[in-house]
């Protein structure tokens, strides 16, 4: 048995014009209490009207631009009453197959004595640490495959490394989704895997060919996703936005606009999240290319070079690409300024030098940067605004306690920046290890995505090129950056005389809504002060 239900306008006060600006359903649809049906706009506010019942919309009764008040007919349902088939679950068996009721002794008695079952799980990227989608380079699964966990299902390309994704199952594969050249970001679908292990009491106790294992239903319907914006772009079409009032208004504080934005929720309904992904996207993320820059500088012509002469056209490599895009959108957003200082390092580097044979017959190559390292640390311990985060909120900044440098290194595919963890607690020859072992892992793209996150603080030394100074871009998050260039002897005046002293250029960028001119210059005269006497470093 089922009836009627005429929906109305419910009391919205003495308002009689307002603006029916949505329909939010069609005929068809099976809609549940205080789902939205129509969006209202007044002079001075929009509002969802919610189904006063549950049921089937059987005809829509207003139009997209009416003027309504209260007790106007919206539409009519087909309400369904209670225990009808329509709101059966679907795992409930038959009468047939199974009595209405089992004694609680019989269940318990089933579920203790049923063997293992298997059930189809979902296999997913795991979090890559980023939002861009990145390429896979290489396929080690196939249809049909038994696999166990941690084994190597593919390979990634990151945006500055290659990393291997292990699998977090085992079983076998009853689908693969992934293939060579596709591009995955966290959360995609990899494959299904069959696994064994489940017993019966996790199913319910209908025939196994009328009802399924709760985790196989849940996965036949998964929420959508959270649009992927650096996938699908936002928007394709062009039709009617749903969206109820109170994201309308979240959108319109933001500045997004609701045309471009792709709803994930019921019938493409745009929820907080989406509006929350395509902001972060807009504003965060980087353009596919570095001339895109983030909107505000104009296009740049086109020019044919081969009219002036013979050129050969060489394509950047992919950490070159990304590196590009990521340094424009810094150098866009962080408002830089640069400090120059100089360190006398003559002690330093005398000690250095003295200590290098031993330190190789241990197997360690002592470089100046691991001092420099330590003496960093010594510097944000003293300063700890240096050693921050600006917050996304812009009136926060997120003070860190641990200490992970970044140091950029130069490889045949371009700049790679690997942290360096806890550098705070590690000695001057554990981090002249470290440094070699991932140097050596950058240049042969075999640094993971995890070894490239977290840093507080980074340096870019030239010291083995040359040159006098130069102005780093800061890496966000980071808030400053340390340029060191190649030391040189110079004559510097004693008090008394010139004496040559070996001096080391410093060029510490830094992000000026976080460090003014002159913190920027104690920082720079702290760790001179430092690096010119290395015993400092073990007073504190």
């Amino acid at each position: 048995m089922s009836n009627s239900i005429e929906v109305k306008i419910p009391d919205i006060g003495d308002i009689t014009d307002a603006e029916i600006i949505e329909i939010s359903v069609s005929v068809g649809d099976v809609v549940a209490v205080d789902d939205a049906l129509v969006v209202l706009e007044t002079e001075k506010a929009s509002m969802d009207v919610p189904s006063p019942d549950a049921g089937e919309v059987t005809s829509i009764d207003c139009n997209v631009g009416d003027k309504v008040g209260e007790g106007a007919l919206i539409l009519t349902l087909k309400a369904v009453e209670e225990g009808s088939s329509e709101e059966a679950p679907a795992v409930t068996a038959t009468a047939d197959e199974a009595p209405a009721e089992a004694p609680a002794e019989a269940k318990e008695e089933v579920s203790s004595e049923a063997p293992a079952q298997s059930s189809t799980q979902e296999l997913r990227v795991p979090d890559l640490g980023q939002d861009e989608a990145v390429d896979v380079i290489e396929v080690n699964i196939a249809e049909g495959d038994e696999i166990a966990i941690d084994q190597a299902l593919m390979t990634l390309e990151t945006e500055k490394a290659s990393m291997e994704v292990p699998s977090t199952l085992e079983g076998k594969l009853v689908s693969v989704s992934v293939k060579v050249g596709d591009q995955v970001a966290s959360g995609d679908l990899i494959g299904m895997v069959e696994v064994v292990g489940a017993t019966a009491s996790q199913a319910p106790a209908a025939a196994p060919e009328q009802s399924k294992p709760v985790e196989e239903v849940v996965q036949e319907q998964p929420k959508a996703p959270v649009p992927d914006y650096p996938a699908i772009q936002g928007r394709t079409d062009t039709g009617a936005i749903y969206a109820s009032p109170a994201i309308r208004r979240f959108a319109r504080e933001l500045g997004a606009d609701l045309t471009k934005v792709k709803g994930s929720g019921k019938k493409g309904r745009i929820l907080k999240e989406d509006v929350q992904q395509y902001i972060k996207y807009e504003l965060s993320r980087p353009k596919a290319t570095a001339n895109s820059g983030m909107g505000a500088a104009p296009q740049l012509p086109e020019i044919d070079h081969s009219k002036f002469g013979e050129v050969e056209e060489l394509a950047l490599t992919r950490i070159q690409k990304v590196s590009s895009v990521n340094l424009q959108r810094n150098w866009q957003m962080i408002p830089h300024v640069t400090q120059h200082d100089e360190a006398d390092i003559t002690e330093m580097e005398a000690f250095r030098q003295s200590m290098k044979h031993e330190a190789m017959n241990e197997g360690v190559k002592l470089t100046p940067l691991a001092f420099l390292m330590k003496a960093a640390v010594a510097s944000l311990k003293a300063f700890p605004r240096v050693n921050s985060s600006l917050a996304n909120d812009g009136e926060n900044l997120v003070l860190k306690k641990y200490f992970h440098i970044g140091v950029a290194v130069d490889t045949p595919e371009g700049l790679v920046v690997p942290v360096i963890r806890d550098v705070d607690k590690k000695s001057i020859y554990e981090l002249a290890t470290e440094l070699g072992e991932v140097s050596a892992k950058a240049r042969e793209k075999k640094l993971g995505i995890d070894a490239m996150q977290g840093g507080c603080f980074s340096i870019s030394s030239l010291g083995g090129i040359g040159g006098t100074s130069f102005t780093p871009i800061v890496n966000w998050p980071d808030v400053a950056i340390l340029g060191v260039s190649k030391s040189q002897m110079k004559p510097v005046w004693n008090g008394e005389s010139f004496e040559p002293r070996l001096m080391l250029p410093l060029s510490l960028s830094y992000d000026h809504r976080v460090i003014d001119g002159a913190l920027a210059a104690r920082f720079t005269s702290h760790l001179a002060q430092s690096l010119t006497d290395i015993r400092r470093l073990l007073l504190k």
